[in-house]
């Protein structure tokens, strides 16, 4: 991991999103860390068809909207989310 990386999980690690993140037509508005399993999700905040779903590692969500640095100690079982990608993040327990 590099110096600068701030996450406890790798940058390697897979995380899941969907289409229309990955090809940056809607903003990122909705993260959940699962606390079952760790798992990072990150979402548009609107309803995901399954075919839309895609997984992608961690550093390339954070290239994607490197605002989400700053949810990098989102506790397990909690979320985050934003009307508006200019928006600050409002973090909740699931």
């Amino acid at each position: 991991m590099s110096k600068s990386w701030s996450f406890e999980d790798p940058e390697n690690l897979a995380v899941f999103t969907t289409r229309e993140i990955l090809e940056r037509v809607k903003p990122i508005k909705y993260v959940s860390h699962d606390e079952e399993d760790g798992a990072w999700q990150f979402h548009t905040g609107e309803h995901t068809k399954e075919e839309d779903a895609r997984i992608i590692t961690l550093e390339e969500a954070t290239k994607i909207d490197p605002s989400i640095f700053e949810l990098a100690n989102l506790p397990l079982g909690w979320i985050a989310f934003r009307r508006d990608k200019t928006e600050e993040w409002t973090r909740e327990k699931y």
